[in-house]
């Protein structure tokens, strides 16, 4: 597996990240235990996971793992924003929050220090020099190497930026940002911003809860039963069955199988592939379940897809623009 700097800074994470969301909830501790040591021993370091994922669980997991493994030879990321309990200053990123949701990940983790600290989601309730001015004196204080965001717009995003460079505070690395071959609005803006201002992106979902991982084809009439497509369906998540059931998504999965085929790789691999050839694209996080789904995966690295293979899944896939950027986009192939 290769290894790619993180946005400007001289951090070298894994090509791929491990996402460890499934850990405790659909995986096991032992098998989510086998799953690191299987990515770890594919050559991989960058391993993601989040204080609310299992509520808490998911971090312990990786906390217990580590206990035998060199700690400087790992990434460990992980994030703060949403509720952990249920007090009125338990959620968010204010001052407070973050104090005691760093502490407690690095209780769960079991470690001194968090390579990467991100937050969650952008929080409207709290100035943002409140959470910026927070994240810089944790790395200061040698508890957080580096920080990053999730789940921000573009105007957010440059604006952290900005305030952070008007105060000579601790600027964000990182943006994980939803990103796959079905969606793509973030380049509308955010990679745009990641790239000027030298933040590496670590798409999550990329392959947007198993659309693109090889089950789903035209033709069908509902979803695999026991996926996470047919849950999405029940519990109304943004993955779900009727929000992608449709025929730009058949588009793209008829032109992902046939490059499946020309590459004599699986339609996962080619989906994660692509991604790795992105502009700006750091580590695409995989979140998997088995031994066999993370196998799959790691069949992403050591091959590349050919310009015209990439360009016929970059124009297949091409979403709609809608106004300012079609204006912006037709006026500027006009120059």
């Amino acid at each position: 597996m290769e290894y790619r700097f993180l946005g400007r800074t001289g951090l070298k994470v894994s090509e791929l990240c491990l996402g460890a969301m499934t850990f405790g909830r659909e995986s096991t501790e032992a098998v989510s235990f086998q799953m690191m040591d299987r990515f770890v021993a594919a050559g991989g370091n960058f391993i993601d996971t989040a204080d609310v994922y299992t509520r808490g669980v998911s971090e312990e997991i990786v906390g217990r793992w580590l206990q035998d493994k060199r700690r400087d030879d790992l990434v460990i990321a992980t994030k703060v924003r949403f509720p952990m309990g249920e007090g009125p200053n338990d959620l968010g990123l204010s001052r407070k929050h973050i104090l005691s949701g760093v502490e407690s990940s690095l209780r769960r983790l079991v470690t001194d220090y968090i390579d990467l600290y991100q937050v969650h989601c952008w929080d409207p309730a709290t100035p943002l020099e409140e959470t910026l001015s927070t994240l810089d004196t944790l790395v200061r204080s040698g508890k957080v190497r580096y920080i990053g965001a999730s789940n921000y717009s573009g105007w957010q995003l440059q604006k952290a930026v900005d305030r952070s460079k008007q105060q000579d505070w601790e600027p964000f690395s990182s943006l994980q940002p939803l990103y796959n071959l079905l969606d793509r609005s973030l380049e509308w803006e955010l990679v745009h911003v990641c790239q000027h201002e030298g933040l590496g992106i670590v798409p999550w979902s990329p392959l947007r809860g198993g659309w693109l991982s090889g089950k789903y084809h035209r033709g069908m009439a509902a979803p695999v039963q026991g996926t996470r497509i047919e849950l999405a369906e029940k519990e109304g998540w943004s993955e779900s069955w009727s929000a992608y059931a449709n025929e730009r998504t058949w588009r793209v999965l008829d032109e992902l199988f046939a490059v499946a085929a020309e590459t004599g790789k699986q339609p996962a691999q080619v989906a994660l592939r692509w991604l790795l050839q992105r502009p700006g694209v750091t580590a695409p996080i995989i979140g998997v379940r088995t031994l066999e789904h993370l196998d799959d995966n790691l069949g992403a690295t050591g091959w590349t897809l050919s310009a015209e293979q990439m360009a016929r899944l970059t124009q297949v896939s091409e979403p709609a623009l809608p106004y300012p950027y079609d204006v912006i986009t037709s006026a500027a192939q006009r120059r």
